[in-house]
């Protein structure tokens, strides 16, 4: 959530990063997030390790910016393309 609405990657004209610290780096807070189901699977995968974990780092991540812009598409018919959406973006586009 926070990478679809609060962060950015910002490039200098010669394609570098510029924000390069963690001060402009907004976490949600419990407020801020909905509710979340979360799905143990009962079956090990024992080909990776000899725990049977199944880990699933930044693969939910992807999912979650899309939902969100997906979100905003269909409440005010504004396509999202760009990456974080803040409300200043949406109020423009609507003007």
């Amino acid at each position: 959530m926070s990478a679809s609405l609060h962060e950015g990657l910002h490039l200098d004209p010669s394609g570098h990063l510029v924000n390069a610290d963690l001060a402009g780096y907004l976490i949600p807070v419990n407020a801020d997030v909905p509710e979340i189901d979360v799905h143990f699977l009962d079956h090990p995968d024992t080909r990776y390790n000899p725990l049977g974990s199944r880990g699933i780092g930044e693969l939910g991540l992807v999912g979650m910016a899309v939902a969100v812009a997906n979100a905003v598409h269909h409440a005010t018919g504004i396509r999202v393309r760009e990456l974080p959406i803040p409300l200043e973006h949406i109020l423009t586009a609507l003007d």
